[in-house]
């Protein structure tokens, strides 16, 4: 009887072995739902300003992020404001005066279109991005970041391209803190 079972068993093995194999997607799902949740979790990290190949970032060591806000980005040619040209580089370096009225005038709109500040923006000021190329000229820069404190927007951030510390730069550094 022992046999009978035991050749039942094996026939019921072998059969069960003939047949396809069946995909169990129970498991690929829950990794897939996993991913997707790291995934979504972990993209608030990232940080990425649009490039413009007619603007050429500087270099910095500053491990300190902007918060995306309003652009102003100053190519060789323009200035513009979230994408809009307000006017060229020639007509701003041309004006008398330490601000730009047409640059004031962009901000006063899109301070107008932005929400109410909050008790902190009140105190800091609007929160603005300068995305210039590295040979703009200092002076525009600072018409630039005059007018932006003139029109609220004192909460001002350089838009640059991330550069770490070489061993030697860290080590002049330390250098240079612990003698002082």
């Amino acid at each position: 009887m022992s046999s009978s079972l035991r050749r039942r068993r094996i026939a019921r093995n072998h059969k069960r072995m003939k047949q396809q194999p069946k995909l169990n997607l129970v498991a690929l799902m829950d990794i897939f739902t996993i991913l997707v949740l790291f995934l979504m979790v972990n993209n608030g990290d990232v940080e990425v300003l649009q490039s413009d190949k007619n603007v050429t970032l500087p270099e910095s060591v500053s491990e300190q992020k902007p918060e995306l806000e309003l652009i102003i980005k100053i190519s060789d040619a323009d200035i513009l404001v979230q994408g809009r040209s307000i006017g060229s580089v020639e007509e701003a370096l041309a004006q008398e005066g330490n601000s730009l009225e047409a640059l004031a005038q962009e901000l006063r709109h899109q301070a107008s279109r932005a929400p109410q500040l909050t008790d902190m923006e009140t105190e800091q000021g609007r929160s603005v991005v300068i995305m210039g190329d590295h040979k703009m000229p200092y002076r525009l820069l600072k018409r630039i970041m005059t007018t932006c404190a003139e029109t609220d927007y004192r909460d001002i951030s350089m838009a640059v391209n991330s550069h770490p510390l070489s061993p030697e730069a860290i080590a002049e550094l330390t250098r240079d803190v612990t003698s002082s």
